[in-house]
């Protein structure tokens, strides 16, 4: 590896690199790319000098990369020992790979949530969805997820009785299963927040009339609509900027999607942090964004190692 200090992108999907390695290399910014899928390290050699970001998703095992996030982790623990800047260090990745600890450290900064129950034990879905939804519609989905996979909506619990005993029921990666309060938005759309060096950058109307897989990367296929899939819009309630903005800092998140549904009581609930976020630039070029979200990145990430080459001046 090079001596000179450099950005170094941690991830496990080429495919959604282009965008960050194109915002880079117009920065101008030396970086090296971190492919985490196999890999040895050697704990006790220091690691090489520069800014690491970690890009790490949730949804590595539905590409084949099992066990990518718990390399992941690895790396990280390592970084840190030696006392590297990382960008969504260990922190974040334990938000990113548990939606059940995001809402735990939501809630801690005063963020709400819709009402959400952790299941273990595949048997005992039914009764904790009759007991606490009733005969009211709610969402089934895994803990650890990723673009809205295995995301579900039931009309009551005699349909999730049925779903448990066909064969479209997938056990979640992690054991843990989580049902959900439906949150009934005015519109078919929800909100995803984006966030830069903690500060909110723009957000995103996300057209749901199509199901829950809204993955905004360009690479990502998305079905037709009768609006667009992804549309830009400059603000977002400023009480609700100020507690997500809070919410990243005592989470140690730099870098982030959040996303959020408004129901009829107009109150925002907050349903998912993306510590690994993409961008969709169809979106960005229809709203004339000035700065987009790759290169709001770049920036950042150039900034902070033109800071940790001045510290260590």
């Amino acid at each position: 590896m090079s001596r000179q200090p450099q950005i170094h992108v941690l991830h496990e999907n080429p495919d959604w690199l282009p965008p960050l390695a194109a915002a880079l290399d117009r920065s101008s910014a030396p970086w090296a790319d971190w492919f985490l899928v196999e890999r040895a390290i050697d704990l006790s050699e220091a690691p090489p000098e520069g800014v690491f970001y970690n890009r790490m998703s949730a949804s590595s095992h539905t590409r084949g990369h099992r066990y990518s996030a718990e390399l992941t982790s690895v790396t990280l623990a390592w970084l840190e020992q030696y006392g590297r800047r990382v960008v969504n260090g260990s922190p974040a990745l334990d938000l990113e790979i548990s939606k059940a600890r995001q809402y735990s450290a939501l809630a801690r900064a005063c963020v709400a949530t819709p009402r959400t129950l952790p299941v273990v034990g595949k048997d005992k879905l039914v009764g904790a969805a009759r007991a606490a939804f009733g005969e009211g519609r709610f969402l089934l989905k895994p803990n650890r997820g990723g673009k809205g996979l295995g995301v579900q909506l039931f009309q009551n619990a005699d349909d999730l009785a049925e779903h448990l005993e066909s064969f479209d029921y997938e056990a979640p990666l992690d054991g843990v299963h989580l049902l959900q309060d439906y949150v009934v938005t005015a519109e078919p759309i929800i909100t995803r927040a984006e966030f830069v060096g903690g500060k909110f950058l723009y957000a995103v109307e996300v057209d749901t009339s199509n199901g829950f897989e809204l993955c905004p990367a360009d690479v990502c296929t998305v079905p037709e609509a009768t609006r667009p899939a992804f549309k830009v819009v400059e603000d977002i309630d400023a009480g609700l900027k100020t507690k997500l903005e809070r919410f990243l800092r005592l989470s140690g998140i730099e870098i982030a999607g959040i996303e959020f549904a408004t129901g009829a009581d107009g109150v925002p609930l907050v349903y998912d942090v993306n510590t690994n976020t993409n961008y969709n630039s169809e979106a960005e070029a229809a709203a004339g964004v000035a700065l987009t979200g790759m290169d709001a990145i770049a920036r950042f990430l150039k900034g902070e190692l033109a800071r940790e080459e001045r510290q260590a001046a």
